[in-house]
């Protein structure tokens, strides 16, 4: 650890009360928002002082901007290229291309097994000579346990992507795009959904009404049952002939039916067939046989989905995994939280401070300095993964989060950055490159309402602009 002794240097050493460029000031100013409310630290990679400190020591709430810690420590004690495994057991092997019994899906927490990834597994499946399944399809679920949370938990939009629950076998995210338009005839609204699972139903009683696209013409509502097994969406509300198309992703399934509702779709167009139906259990611990395994994209790939466009579900199972891979399965938040904490220490961290919450950021009670975090880009960048963990952020006015909010031509290219936003929350950290070839770490948290986008973009101009 001696190499990074210029940057574990006391929390007070770095909490100098400097007064803000004027710049800062005037946009603060501008948009009305308190400096009591405001943090930021600059600091130079290499330097061992910032060169701009104000109200560095204040724990605040960093929204998403708490997955670099998240990430930087799944880096760290996983490594980056750690996978997760996605497999289908059974009791025997098929016979003829039937499988007599249950064909078990266990998952252990693949933060990325989208649409594309879980065909592959069928793939395989179905390359090992399996035709017909004539058992149950078993979902095994139990590597981690998330007790009674539920997708409403943070702000009562259980359906919203962002808000999905973890599971250990969570297949695309549980999203189900919906596509709403006029059909060809023009007589009633079409709806597509992609992909459909075969345990959904779609009930479409949306009207197609005259009027201009938008406003009261345009209204589309839902609701959502379960029926004997299988989950019914009901549309009501109007469209538009005027309108071309109106695009929606929704997560309306728990993790297991919607598995079990894919698999079989997608299992049924490659020509297979199951005759059994759905449920729950654990892989019986003895006499069963793998006929399938997928592993996972790289640590370093999934640190990237995370850190650009800020998953949430795709943090918490980092956080989920540091816990089960520290005091074993099943994982739970309390497992990695713990776990977390004993690797910063591990890394010579002490954030006192910290409150990691769920690991995404999605939660009120999250709490970090700006102090801390930019202690944290410091000691990343500075550590044997520091290229993966400072590419995984989005690229300003390029990619990710922040390809539209940084689009003028004096910072696309130039800040490798993470934001982070809720309801009176703004963030943004990360490292600034300058024309002149300096490299610094920036954190800067606002908590107080008003629009925080004109003082990010003041702070970045101010560190740009250092000689």
């Amino acid at each position: 650890m001696a190499m990074l002794s210029w940057i574990l240097l006391p929390l007070a050493t770095l909490a100098q009360d400097n007064r803000l460029p004027d710049a800062v000031s005037a946009a603060l100013a501008r948009a009305k928002i308190p400096q009591a409310g405001f943090s930021l630290v600059v600091q130079e990679l290499g330097k061992n002082q910032p060169l701009l400190a104000f109200n560095a020591d204040t724990p605040r709430n960093p929204a998403s901007t708490i997955k670099l810690l998240t990430t930087y420590l799944a880096l760290e004690s996983l490594g980056p290229t750690f996978k997760w495994k996605t497999s289908a057991l059974a009791h025997g092997q098929p016979q003829g291309g039937v499988l007599e019994g249950d064909l078990y899906l266990r998952g252990d927490g693949d933060p990325f097994l989208v649409l594309e990834r879980y065909w592959l597994l069928i793939r395989e499946l179905r390359l090992r000579g399996v035709r017909e399944i004539r058992g149950d399809l078993v979902i095994d679920n139990g590597y981690f346990d998330m007790g009674s949370a539920a997708p409403g938990d943070f702000d009562g939009r259980p359906y919203d992507t962002y808000n999905v629950i973890p599971d250990a076998l969570l297949v695309n995210f549980q999203a189900v795009n919906f596509l709403f338009r006029p059909d060809v005839d023009g007589r009633r609204v079409e709806i597509i959904a992609d992909p459909l699972p075969a345990n959904l139903r779609i009930r479409n009683q949306v009207q197609l009404v005259d009027g201009k696209c938008g406003g009261d013409a345009n209204r589309i509502n839902f609701t959502v049952e379960s029926l004997g097994g299988r989950d019914q969406v009901t549309f009501t509300g109007r469209f538009s002939r005027q309108c071309r198309e109106y695009r929606v992703s929704r997560s309306l399934m728990q993790a297991p039916e919607y598995a079990y509702g894919l698999f079989r779709t997608l299992w049924e167009e490659s020509g297979g067939s199951i005759r059994g139906g759905f449920r729950r259990a654990a892989v019986p611990a003895a006499g069963m046989q793998v006929l399938a395994e997928l592993d996972s994209v790289p640590l370093r790939e999934v640190i990237a989905g995370v850190n650009k466009y800020s998953n949430n579900v795709m943090a918490r199972h980092l956080l989920l995994t540091l816990g089960a891979q520290r005091f074993g399965a099943p994982a739970t938040l309390e497992k990695g939280q713990l776990a977390a904490r004993e690797e910063l220490v591990r890394l010579g961290l002490v954030f006192p401070e910290l409150e990691i919450g769920n690991g995404a950021g999605l939660a009120r009670e999250t709490r970090i300095s700006a102090a801390s975090l930019n202690r944290l880009l410091l000691v990343a960048r500075a550590g044997r993964y520091g290229a993966e963990f400072e590419a995984s952020l989005a690229l300003a006015g390029m990619d990710g989060t922040a390809r539209r909010r940084f689009r003028a031509g004096e910072f696309a290219g130039y800040a490798h950055l993470k934001t982070g936003t809720l309801n009176n929350v703004s963030a943004l950290t990360g490292y600034v490159h300058t024309p002149g070839g300096r490299r610094f770490a920036v954190t800067m948290i606002q908590n107080a309402p008003g629009w925080g986008e004109e003082v990010q973009q003041a702070v970045l101009r101010w560190v740009m602009r250092q000689p």
